[in-house]
């Protein structure tokens, strides 16, 4: 990510905090994963979005019209002893220098300048009630301005949570950010076909984790978005299925929800492909629902429409289908009012996509689902879990299939930016019928 947007995230901030306002916002923390092990940092979505400061243990400060400055960084500063156990450290010249702050202090400072700061100001912007330390702190600061009001201190007395302004930012991509998320889908796109190259019966689910992990590394992509789920047969009905530790079978599909992070932005696919390379007539049939589902709802994902469409347009496919499947009896509209596909689909179609896999923004606005705009990314995934019950016909038990895609509204409609891993069973079919991938 460009200096130059960075800028423009704060110009925009800066504009919503207005005047008379001010906002912390604070870096991650470093987190213990073990005894004298941490895990890999992170940095917190909100505080990169608007700095892009990769360090632990910072402080970001918005002053709008300040003459000395409306950027202010708190962070760690040079050390050589700490640098050369844990590497460099930008310091406050870093600060300034690469990251745009107009100021930068130490870390050890912010106590005593805060106060200074938030005098004069009657709004208070920051993440309330998400750290109970961070909290105190806050309050603490304040308290000390209103101890001097009668000698002319103004102390805030409206407090907002930041998030309000923030998230409402980052839900419309900016054409930065969509050719970013574009390049990450496209890294997984290209790892997901890799998968299907490599599968074949009595491979471990954890064969295909690694390989993933892999092909996602060497194009750039170190990190993944979330915990990649591999499941082979029936595990594939697990929704959040992470042990990734069974021999895959012939004859079984094997379902893969992988996605990495790029520069800080996540992607999020789906795919479902039988562990032989060759669908079998009752895989297939369902395959091609679940597709259907997905393409309906894809449809539905464009500007004018709202986020309950997609949704409600792939639960109408399904339940369609269970009805033709044998598994759901009864007037199609009264099945969906009544919600009797929810024993085999019961998660909602999709969710926001961006920095966090799960993404900020709210799906509703005055008590109205939002309406989709260009910039905003979402992903598509309708899916079918089907039991080892007798309301299940045989040939279907144990099967679990989920698709999914990264869309990305636009003027025209949208863009599918994982459309690189095929989705098509006969072109799965193709795919893995060619040589295995050498490593």
């Amino acid at each position: 990510m460009n200096a130059t947007e960075y800028k423009r995230r704060r110009r925009v901030l800066l504009k919503s905090i207005g005047p008379d306002g001010l906002a912390i916002l604070p870096a991650a923390r470093e987190a213990i994963r073990n005894r004298d092990v941490h895990y890999p940092f992170r940095q917190s979505s909100d505080f990169s979005y608007v700095s892009g400061f990769p360090e632990p243990d910072a402080f970001a400060i918005f002053v709008p019209r300040r003459k000395e400055g409306e950027f202010i960084l708190f962070c760690r500063p040079r050390d050589a002893e700490r640098e050369q156990w844990d590497g460099a450290r930008l310091g406050l010249e870093g600060a300034i220098e690469r990251f745009g702050a107009d100021q930068a202090h130490p870390l050890d400072e912010l106590d005593g300048i805060m106060p200074t700061l938030i005098d004069g100001r009657t709004r208070l912007y920051y993440p309330i009630g998400t750290d109970a330390g961070l909290d105190q702190r806050v309050m603490g600061w304040v308290n000390r301005v209103r101890a001097k009001i009668r000698t002319g201190a103004v102390a805030p007395d409206t407090f907002i949570a930041i998030e309000s302004l923030l998230h409402e930012q980052r839900l419309r991509k900016s054409k930065t950010e969509a050719a970013l998320m574009r390049r990450a889908a496209r890294i997984s796109a290209q790892a997901h076909r890799r998968l299907m190259r490599h599968c074949a019966p009595g491979v471990k689910e954890l064969d295909l984790e690694a390989e993933f992990q892999h092909a996602c590394a060497t194009a750039g992509a170190r990190f993944n978005a979330y915990p990649m789920i591999v499941g082979g047969g029936a595990n594939a009905c697990v929704l959040h299925y992470i042990a990734n530790d069974a021999v895959l079978r012939d004859g079984d599909l094997v379902l893969i929800d992988a996605g990495c992070e790029l520069d800080g932005y996540a992607s999020d696919i789906t795919r479902t492909f039988p562990v032989n390379g060759r669908f079998s007539p009752p895989q297939r049939e369902l395959y091609e629902l679940v597709l259907k589902a997905q393409q309906a709802a894809i449809d539905k994902a464009r500007p004018g429409c709202r986020w309950n469409e997609p949704h409600e347009a792939a639960v109408w496919v399904l339940t369609q289908g269970l009805i033709k499947l044998g598994i759901l009896c009864g007037e199609l509209d009264q099945l969906i009012k009544d919600e009797a596909y929810k024993p085999y689909y019961m998660h909602r179609t999709g969710h926001w996509l961006g920095m966090d896999v799960h993404d900020v923004g709210a799906y509703k606005r005055d008590g109205a689902w939002r309406v989709f705009e260009p910039g905003m990314t979402l992903t598509v995934e309708p899916g079918l879990y089907l039991p080892d019950t007798e309301a299940v016909p045989e040939p279907y038990r144990k099967i679990g299939i989920r698709i999914e895609d990264d869309v990305l509204i636009t003027e025209e409609g949208n863009e599918i930016l994982s459309a690189a891993a095929p989705t098509q069973p006969d072109e799965i079919e193709a795919l893995m019928a060619g040589p295995r991938p050498a490593r």
